[in-house]
């Protein structure tokens, strides 16, 4: 039998607060989602002053990066080099930059899914999340 690593509410609080922490550090709004394996919502919270879209767009970037063990961009980069039939891909909805899958010993255990600014800034925020949790490792 196999065993891997599990995404806990401590760790999922940490990943949230470090990439708050970045998202104010440079002054950016959004809402942040952290998913365990399956996709599953641990942790939300959006800030001050996001548009409410983002409550909507930012788990679904984390559970798609969860439960395709990559980054949401990569859909995203498929889909605008002309792959337009994974648009009907089921379950997937977050195809777009932001989300990003936590990996443990070469284990997905979850994602961080951010959404709010720039697509690339929102993928920033969710790395230096997941860097606050490799840290604490």
């Amino acid at each position: 039998m196999k065993t891997k690593p599990v995404l806990s509410m401590t760790d999922a609080r940490r990943v949230a607060d470090a990439a708050e922490a970045e998202a104010v550090k440079n002054n950016w709004k959004v809402a942040i989602s952290v998913v365990d394996d399956g996709g599953h919502l641990v942790w939300f919270q959006r800030m001050d002053d996001v548009a409410p879209i983002a409550s909507y767009i930012s788990p679904n970037k984390a559970k798609t990066a969860a439960m395709g063990v990559r980054e949401s961009r990569i859909y995203e980069e498929m889909i605008n080099s002309g792959r337009y039939s994974f648009i009907t891909a089921p379950y997937i909805e977050g195809m777009l930059e932001g989300g990003v899958p936590i990996l443990v010993e070469g284990q997905c255990i979850g994602a961080v899914g951010v959404s709010g600014v720039k697509s690339s800034e929102d993928a920033q925020i969710a790395k230096a999340g997941i860097a606050a949790l490799q840290k604490s490792r």
